[in-house]
């Protein structure tokens, strides 16, 4: 007869190590697949929504994207089990300039061009690019975790967005907010099209500063400018002085002859022209600089535009046309020197745009565009900010916005493009009427002539987007997702688009919705290499995430964004950050995996926690837990989810790993009675629980499978189908500071005992005796926790003292809590090296005594710092008082 086979243990199935590709695309799907991430308008719940960045439709996940998804993502599933009907708008942008440069690229290798394809052409290429590549992003972002709601992602260009946008472009035409004009732009000749100002990106770079005789009509006295750029001296109108300036106040009002073009120009006084740059008198050329267009239209100077659209030197240019604008430069250069205009050279660094999109320096030029009018718009914007309505985290980033807003220029939207919002405005052929539609119209309305042409234009990208935390929830329609959701409740950005989108998001909001669009602006910085430099393809130190992913799980690559981090500053990314983020991972799963294996026969429909006869180590870790989960809780309310994250850490691995789960050993193993078993089951299964939820914001994929497995292996009935909807842990009542301040005891001595074992190079298996000196009051205290100190410092005689005993004699002295211990450590210690680090350790404890003592004797510190700290240093100073005292004693003991 065959013996009946044992059962496996439950446990059996679980891996021993952790692998992130099995649990990732699992759970993700199994979340996407509930629809866990899907919420309605009329479900139950204080509204929590989101609106996401929204990601270039050409663009492929890095780490700049990686760190605020992540940071987006910590948030909602956060807010999300604490309850809130929370909503995350997914989307991406149809990024204008990006994309038609790839398909043209594209095109380009097939033979063909975009003129050669034609427009209605050309924009079905790109949809078809589109639909090809758009959705690679945001497959990404599934990679990463993103709890988005991927039943309402939206395309800037989508039907319903696209309306709105037109919606939005005719409101502001009628009302006067949009107007043509000629106007100084940056052009971009490598793109094709204008920028606005936040498109330009200034850099620092070495140049020439050129200084020019422009002689007198009149004879007999010149006048000598100075510029960056003299190529541009072919289209001066004029030459500025300021009117305060003694040295040319004889000389306004005259004129001189403009060198190689041998034209006559009138020298104006100019509250713009600075006395201290150069020689304080500057050329004027209204047709190729911002700040010379308002001189020009100031004084009614004419604008003669001398480099073109393709930056080479136009008709106007004379002798000079057709060259290539720095072409021009030798030539104009080697012409004024040879006619002996040019007064000197000097080496000169100054700032100088380029086209944030292909890096070509930005060319400024006259040319007709579509403008918004910013004032009205901008101070309702302002007021927002102001009174707090919309609150920037940190608060320093509320001052670059009020100063970008409160010197705001009207807003270039028009660029010359194909991909994109077309422009929405149509001129009648036949009586020239120019009107805005936002249905394409079949008949002027003014003289019924179906001759219709529309704008060639399309839109900055960024005019759609500033409508996206409204047009996503279904506005120009009052639908019951903008009526329940806006506004949002953050936003998550980068620092580098408050000005390109958040301030654009604000008053566009604000206009038309009457209503700010989000209540708070969380701001983060950069994510740097190792060495603190920006990550840029040229410097070739960019770090693809998904590399990152596939070698350690995105668990680990989000944990590693997140920790340590601090709104609005920069990170660094380090590989061994990385590690360390992934050990952290493997610490929990070795963890769980341990508990799941000692709670095989755990009973949750037992006698609850809070009646079973819990003892210290329970009671101290259940007071750890609860404060941890209120002090993470309060960071998170604070947005600072580099704190929360830390705090968690430390419990884990510094409370949770490295002492709970070591001291309930003997009692999971049954050593010290059934009862003492089952209150510390009870305990672990409540603890790991409870923290397991608490990391699932930071570290959703594995938290899922350790929570999955946990209740599969104990029996437990899960509460709800997933982690990510289960209740956020709330104070239970826990609390217990005598517990707490037991347990320090305890981890300070056996700490202690450790380092002196270290040093000394004790063999681990040996056991030695220690000596506890202490007030008469801690010795029922020190008895309690014997077998514990016992088990994890590895002593076989463990002796209680009074404090005032006589110390044993060569024996090696430590503090720990107010505890002194001694370890009789004869046979193993060398006195002069004993001696060389009791002296070291004094000169270190008399340094830390000497810096507190003189925080406490500084009165503004005693004043302003709280309480509780001042309090703290006051103890420590005596610590470091009594240490220092014990130190020179046993320095005597040993002379």
């Amino acid at each position: 007869m065959t013996e009946p086979t044992a059962a496996a243990p439950r446990s059996a199935g679980i891996p021993k190590v952790y692998n992130p590709a099995d649990v990732e695309s699992k759970w993700y799907r199994y979340w996407e697949e509930r629809g866990l991430f899907h919420v309605e308008p009329d479900q139950e719940g204080t509204a929590f929504s989101v609106v996401i960045p929204p990601p270039n439709v050409t663009g492929s996940l890095h780490m700049g994207h990686a760190l605020n998804n992540t940071l987006q993502d910590v948030i909602v599933r956060w807010r999300r089990m604490q309850g809130f009907l929370t909503l995350w708008v997914p989307g991406t942008d149809h990024a204008g300039i990006a994309t038609q440069h790839v398909v043209e690229e594209e095109l380009a290798k097939e033979g063909q061009n975009r003129w050669e394809l034609g427009r209605d052409k050309f924009v079905e290429r790109v949809w078809s690019w589109k639909e090809r590549y758009g959705h690679i992003i945001t497959d990404q972002l599934r990679r990463l975790g993103a709890s988005c709601d991927w039943q309402r992602e939206r395309f800037t260009m989508d039907e319903g967005l696209s309306r709105a946008v037109r919606q939005v472009f005719v409101d502001l035409y009628d009302r006067g907010l949009i107007y043509q004009g000629n106007y100084i732009v940056n052009w971009c000749p490598s793109c094709g099209t204008t920028l606005s100002d936040i498109e330009v990106e200034h850099e620092e770079q070495d140049g020439k500063l050129y200084h020019i005789r422009y002689p007198l009509v009149d004879g007999g006295e010149h006048i000598t400018v100075a510029t960056t750029r003299p190529e541009t001296m072919l289209g001066d109108t004029a030459v500025a002085v300021h009117p305060g300036d003694a040295r040319y106040r004889h000389l306004v009002g005259r004129k001189v002859r403009l060198p190689l073009m041998n034209r006559e120009i009138p020298i104006v006084a100019d509250e713009w022209a600075n006395p201290e740059f150069g020689t304080g008198a500057v050329k004027v050329t209204p047709a190729h600089d911002p700040n010379d267009f308002e001189i020009g239209e100031r004084h009614g100077l004419s604008r003669i535009q001398v480099i073109g659209a393709d930056a080479r030197m136009t008709t106007e240019a004379g002798p000079y046309a057709g060259l290539d604008r720095y072409e021009c430069r030798k030539a104009v250069v080697r012409d004024l020197e040879a006619q002996g205009f040019l007064v000197k050279v000097e080496e000169h660094r100054h700032a100088v745009g380029r086209c944030y999109r292909c890096d070509t320096v930005v060319e400024p030029l006259v040319s007709r565009q579509w403008f918004v009018r910013m004032k009205p718009l901008a101070q309702p914007a302002i007021e927002a900010v102001r009174d707090g309505r919309v609150k920037f985290v940190p608060e320093r980033f509320a001052k670059n916005y009020l100063h970008w807003m409160e010197n705001i220029r009207d807003w270039c939207i028009s660029r010359q493009l194909w991909w994109g919002h077309r422009i929405p405005v149509w001129t009648c052929g036949d009586c020239g009427h120019m009107f805005a539609a936002v249905e394409d119209p079949d008949r002027c309305p003014k003289c019924e002539s179906s001759r219709l042409e529309q704008d060639p234009d399309v839109l900055d990208t960024w005019f759609s987007s500033a409508l996206w935390p409204f047009s996503t929830l279904g506005w120009p329609g009052d639908t019951a997702d903008l009526r329940r959701f806006y506004p949002t409740s953050v936003l998550v950005t980068g620092f580098d688009i408050i000005y390109f989108w958040v301030a654009r998001m604000i008053f566009m909001g604000l206009h038309f919705m009457g209503r700010e669009p989000f209540r708070h602006v969380l701001i983060h910085g950069l994510v740097r290499d190792a060495l603190g430099r920006k990550m840029s393809k040229s410097l070739g130190n960019g770090v693809d995430p998904l590399e990152v992913i596939r070698e350690y799980g995105a668990d680990a690559l989000r944990f590693t964004l997140v920790t340590g981090i601090a709104p609005g500053n920069d990170t660094r990314y380090q590989p061994e950050k990385v590690e360390a983020s992934r050990n952290f991972c493997n610490k929990i799963w070795n963890a769980s995996r341990f508990a799941m294996m000692n709670l095989e026969d755990f009973d949750p429909g037992e006698a609850p926690l809070e009646n079973r006869a819990l003892e210290l180590h329970d009671r101290w870790i259940l007071s750890r837990l609860e404060w941890t989960a209120g002090e993470v809780t309060r960071h998170l309310e604070r947005f600072d989810l580099g704190e929360a994250a830390r705090t968690l850490y430390d419990f884990v691995w510094g409370e949770l790993c490295d002492w709970y789960i070591e001291l309930i050993k003997p009692r999971l193993y049954g050593r010290e009675g059934e009862e003492s078993r089952r209150a510390a089951q009870h305990t672990l299964f409540f603890v790991l629980e409870s923290t397991l939820r608490l990391l699932h914001p930071y570290i959703p994929f594995l938290t899922e499978e350790v929570w999955q497995l946990l209740h599969d292996v104990t029996g437990a009935a899960r509460p709800v189908e997933s982690i990510m909807v289960a209740p956020w842990p709330a104070p239970s009542g826990w609390r217990n500071p005598a517990a707490e301040e037991q347990m320090a005891d305890l981890i300070d001595i056996v700490r202690a005992i450790r380092n002196v074992r270290a040093e000394k190079q004790v063999e681990p298996g040996r056991f030695i005796t220690a000596i506890l000196q202490a007030a008469q009051d801690k010795h029922d205290s020190l008895r309690q926790l014997a077998p514990s100190i016992q088990a994890l410092a590895r002593v076989g005689e463990l002796l209680i003292r009074d404090a005032d005993a006589s110390p044993p004699e060569r024996a090696v002295a430590a503090i720990a809590g107010g505890v002194r211990v001694y370890l009789p450590l004869a046979g193993l210690v060398d006195v002069e090296r004993e001696r060389a680090r009791i002296e070291a350790e004094l000169a270190e404890t008399a340094r830390q005594l000497q810096a507190v003592a003189a925080r406490l004797a500084n009165e503004g510190f005693v004043r302003k710092a709280p309480a509780a700290v001042v309090e703290r240093e006051r103890r420590r100073r005596e610590e470091l008082a009594e240490k220092e005292q014990l130190l020179r004693q046993r320095l005597a003991e040993l002379e």
